[in-house]
């Protein structure tokens, strides 16, 4: 039998009223008593009516995530630890994939205000902010997790990204390395801009250059394509930088398809420590995010804009870390 309200208070032991001013953010009741009644209502399993809080202009406790493909594994512990998260506040969360196309995410962005969501994580990338009308005209607070929108003025949680890209250039250019190649994310995605950003121009601080016929755009499923085009050149890279960890596998296998040997051959690095990254052959050198950390943060940023519609944006980075493994080592032409 589904728990009600009245449960609620009785477990509490406190009036319906409270309960109530509790599930609509209102009355004078202090933070540690309303986490206690809403961590009572998640243990009871109580949910307020979506519709009837909808139809009343109340809180539906329900959040929008939209990330760009939920398979992707970076995505699906980024969703994990916002669902967690926001099961903590007392908020189930809708994920929607786009596949970083601006007609899903304009899509989505209109169902989730039709559902009144309270909320919503942005974690795709998009070529126009104006896709995002559907929510932004209508209200919705939202927030970036992992991507960001210069001309925007909404409060994000990112990775320091530049930071990232220059530890990828700098672990492989102490190995030796000085032909390199990127294989980057499309270019709508703010994150992948930044890493190639960062490790363009560390590398052009060593004297190495980074010709645009060295970088390649690929999406995941064209990624061992685009990396059998590096390896298959004359003047094949000796190390391959790749924006993210499903990139990377892609180049990984491209190696195999080859014949190459990594890291003997290619040093191959990418960007996520996913939990792939510790499984594949070789274990994956990868620049780690604190992906428990991004979907935390972006929980409580965008929770906070629910409750204080007037609070100043704010703009939270975490630092990177490299994870070095098997999969660069120095580059053979040294040995």
């Amino acid at each position: 039998m589904k728990a009600t309200i009245y449960d609620v208070a009785k477990e509490a032991g406190v009036s319906i009223a409270t309960v109530s001013h509790v599930i609509n953010g209102k009355g004078k009741i202090s933070r540690e008593r309303r986490e206690e009644i809403t961590r009572i209502m998640v243990r009871m399993g109580y949910k307020p009516s979506m519709i009837a809080s909808a139809l009343t202009g109340k809180k539906t406790y329900a959040l929008g995530l939209l990330v760009p493909d939920i398979s992707n594994p970076f995505f699906a512990e980024i969703a994990r630890a916002v669902e967690d998260e926001g099961q903590r506040h007392g908020y189930s969360v809708f994920i929607c994939s786009t596949d970083n196309k601006d007609e899903k995410v304009e899509h989505y962005a209109e169902l989730l205000r039709q559902k009144n969501v309270d909320g919503v994580i942005i974690g795709t990338g998009m070529k126009e902010l104006t896709v995002l009308d559907p929510l932004l005209n209508g209200g919705v607070p939202i927030a970036f997790l992992s991507r960001e929108f210069p001309t925007a003025k909404v409060p994000s949680v990112v990775v320091d990204d530049y930071a990232g890209g220059a530890a990828a250039a700098e672990h492989l250019i102490a190995l030796g390395h000085r032909r390199l190649a990127v294989l980057a994310e499309e270019e709508s995605v703010s994150s992948s801009r930044e890493r190639v950003r960062g490790f363009r121009q560390t590398l052009a601080a060593a004297g190495i250059a980074l010709d645009q016929t060295d970088v390649r755009m690929s999406g995941l499923k064209e990624s061992m394509d685009r990396a059998l085009e590096l390896l298959g050149r004359a003047d094949r890279p000796t190390a391959i930088f790749c924006c993210n960890d499903m990139l990377a596998i892609g180049a990984l296998r491209a190696a195999k398809e080859l014949g190459l040997r990594i890291p003997r051959d290619c040093s191959i690095v990418g960007f996520d420590d996913t939990v792939l990254a510790s499984v594949t052959d070789p274990p994956l050198t990868t620049v780690a995010q604190p992906i428990d950390r991004m979907g935390q943060a972006a929980v409580q940023v965008l929770v906070r804009l629910i409750e204080q519609p007037e609070a100043r944006s704010e703009r939270i980075v975490l630092p990177p870390a490299l994870s070095i493994r098997q999969s660069s080592a120095a580059w053979a032409g040294n040995r």
